[in-house]
């Protein structure tokens, strides 16, 4: 069988794609396995190099929320001669299957989503109650419709590359021994990010117990990390804006502990099997957890929390603002 995943375009969602690789190459690991190819947006595309069992990649020069329908049908016509068996369509968008379509490959899966009559000959009816997380949701796709997913659930990883990860050390200038990586940023809005007050305590505490304190984040992450630098004072060493996806997984993976929010990054750390302390907020862990057995989520369970909304409703942020640094150290 060779199959192609259309990927997701968020970071966290990417990483939890990886279920359905571990889920499809180790089905029939006794008659030969399953080729899988990933075709994947620029944002995400870089990860499906560095997921095991993903033996190409495709990268789709589309950006989020762009049709791109000359790029998609380009890409579709060109990957006709790939002669795959099966595409299995991970976003729920009418977009995201015109690629498979364009490459008329024969069986075209995915869940109904955005009415995609034609374009997906192997639709899917999603039971929310039935499959509650997103990597369950993922993972059927890659079974026959209604077949019964069995646990334990395979866990997304990820693989570091240790020439990188030393040069990054050399050219930031880095000590690599006991470091606390904060994470401070989450692309979805406002009321998923802890407070930098509460990080720079945090970074504090790390620092006065002897660890390095390594900021990680986008460029869009950079004043937020600017602020809790100049708060938590004199050691902290802010990395936000500065290195590309795969840069940050690869200093990621050399982080003992991994403070952050309900984000992309906190995918990474758990897929690179690191201890992650995920704080979360208007969003909640029983849809896209943090994976693996290093992972704890720390949380305020007030009334309002989770309402899944980019900025707080009532305006106060109380889920976040009152989840002391405390709570987190004590978890640490």
């Amino acid at each position: 069988m060779k199959i192609l995943v259309v990927a997701p375009a968020w970071v966290g969602d990417m990483v939890m794609a990886h279920t359905l690789v571990a889920l499809l190459t180790g089905r029939e690991p006794d008659a030969g396995g399953v080729e899988i190819h990933m075709a994947a947006p620029p944002a995400t595309a870089p990860l499906a190099r560095r997921m095991p069992g993903v033996s190409e990649v495709w990268t789709l020069e589309v950006g989020h929320g762009e049709l791109g329908l000359g790029r998609r049908r380009a890409l579709g016509r060109a990957l006709r001669a790939r002669s795959y068996d099966q595409a299995i369509v991970l976003p729920n968008t009418f977009k995201s299957a015109l690629l498979p379509w364009f490459a008329r490959i024969p069986v075209r899966t995915g869940w109904q989503g955005e009415a995609r009559y034609g374009v997906l000959n192997d639709r899917r009816q999603l039971d929310p109650d039935r499959y509650p997380l997103m990597i369950e949701r993922f993972m059927a796709l890659g079974l026959p419709a209604g077949a019964p997913l069995e646990k334990p659930y395979p866990v997304p990883r990820l693989e570091a590359d240790p020439a990188s990860a030393a040069e990054l050390t050399a050219r930031f200038g880095l000590v690599p021994e006991d470091v606390t990586a904060l994470c401070p940023g989450a692309e979805f809005g406002p009321a998923k990010r802890w407070p930098p007050r509460h990080f720079a305590a945090l970074a504090r505490a790390e620092r006065s117990s002897g660890r390095q304190v390594w900021l990680l984040g986008s460029p869009g992450d950079r004043s937020t990390c600017e602020e809790i630098a100049s708060l938590a004072g004199e050691g902290v060493v802010n990395l936000a804006g500065r290195t590309r996806l795969l840069e940050a997984v690869d200093l990621l993976s050399l982080a003992g502990r991994v403070v952050c929010n309900d984000s992309g990054l906190m995918h990474v750390a758990a897929a690179l099997d690191r201890r992650v302390v995920a704080v979360f907020g208007s969003t909640s862990p029983d849809f896209t957890p943090p994976l693996g057995g290093k992972a704890t989520v720390v949380r305020n369970p007030i009334e309002c929390s989770p309402c899944f909304q980019r900025e707080c409703p009532l305006g106060h942020l109380d889920c976040l603002e009152q989840l002391m640094p405390e709570q987190v150290l004590e978890v640490l």
